[in-house]
Parts: structure tokens; C-alpha cells; sequence
């Protein structure tokens, strides 16, 4: 009998013990469990995004997210429109023509949009999928013609694309940049993602 107290002290030891590595298996195996289903960033990159595009102004840009992609939203102005036209001869692809990916319908026009001042693109070059830089202002630039009339510049290899995506010839870029599916919600909401209504 003189052994039972040390076995009585052992055993709360031995209680402890076990329930604080109970505490400490459950605490680690609560993240590694939860690490298998997809994350919020994993469930939300194939999903449809809804852009507010009520404060852009004309000549103004904004990037989303879509399937980690950004996504340029451009409210043109008026002469950047008007001057969309005389460029047609020097493009390598001008009403998007060609079909290494789908171009929407709605986005075969002379403004590769559906609404004529905002211009929606997968900010992505078509060469190696490096993102141009904004070069919207017109006139001479580096690395640009001196009449440039805005538009966008890979600097990677000197792709060059005019204010409606559109690759000028003899670039390394293939093609237009890519207009994702969209459609409007309402005059300030875009879905990007999606262009067929439920």
C-alpha cells in the first residue's frame, strides 16, 4: 500500500499528460484537415467578378481580378474613339479575326466592346504573357512612333496595342489582347466572367 500514493501521483501526471497531448493533436490537426478543402482565393478564381465602374472617368482605368488574371476597365473618351478607325491598316488582326482564343461577338466591332467608351481586356500580352504598360497619352514617347495615339506598350519585346487591344503588325505578339465575357448588370455594374443571364 505504500506504493499507491506514487501511483495515484503518477496517474494524474499520466491524465495530464495524455489530455494535453489530446489538446495539442486536435490543435494540429484541425489546420492540416481544414487545409484540404479549397480556399476562399481557390473557390473565387473560376467565379464571375462584379466591378463598380460608377467613379471611372473618361480617359480613366481600373484593374480587377479574374481567374488571377487582371482585368483592365478603360472609360475612353471620345477622341480616343474617334481615332480608333484610321489605325485599321496598321493592325495585325483589325475587326479580331482570328481564333486562337474566341473573341465574344459582342466585342467584334470597331471598339472590341459592347458599350463603345468602355473598353473591357485580359491586361496579359499575347506573347508571353507579360502586362503591358499604360501609355495612353498620345504623342512621342520612348519606344514608341511619334504619332502615337495612346494605347498600351509590352516592354518586355515591344508589343504595342492602340486603345482597343488591338496589336499593331510586325510585333512579336500574335494577337489582340483578350476580351473576357461580360455583360452589364445595371449602367455601373460589370460581371466579368459570365455574358449569358440565367
Amino acid at each position: 500500500m505504500s506504493d499507491s500514493p506514487i501511483d495515484s501521483s503518477k496517474r494524474t501526471w499520466l491524465i495530464a499528460s495524455g489530455c494535453a497531448g489530446a489538446v495539442g493533436g486536435v490543435a494540429t490537426a484541425v489546420p492540416f484537415v481544414s487545409s484540404f478543402q479549397p480556399s476562399e482565393k481557390a473557390k473565387a478564381a473560376g467565379a464571375a467578378v462584379e466591378v463598380d465602374i460608377s467613379e471611372l472617368k473618361p480617359g480613366e482605368k481600373m484593374t480587377a481580378e479574374w481567374r488571377g488574371k487582371p482585368v483592365w476597365i478603360l472609360r475612353r473618351t471620345k477622341e480616343q474613339l474617334d481615332g480608333l478607325p484610321a489605325l485599321d491598316s496598321q493592325m495585325a488582326d483589325p475587326k479580331s479575326e482570328r481564333t486562337s482564343y474566341p473573341t465574344p461577338e459582342y466585342a467584334k466591332n470597331e471598339w472590341r466592346s459592347i458599350k463603345p467608351e468602355v473598353l473591357v481586356l485580359v491586361g496579359i500580352c499575347t506573347h508571353l504573357g507579360c502586362s503591358p504598360t499604360d501609355k495612353l497619352v498620345p504623342g512621342p514617347q520612348p519606344s514608341l512612333p511619334d504619332d502615337w495615339k495612346g494605347g498600351f506598350l509590352c516592354p518586355c519585346h515591344g508589343s504595342t496595342f492602340d486603345m482597343a487591344g488591338r496589336v499593331f503588325k510586325n510585333k512579336p505578339a500574335p494577337d489582340n489582347l483578350e476580351v473576357p465575357p461580360h455583360m452589364y448588370l445595371s449602367d455601373t455594374k460589370l460581371l466579368i466572367g459570365e455574358d449569358k443571364k440565367a
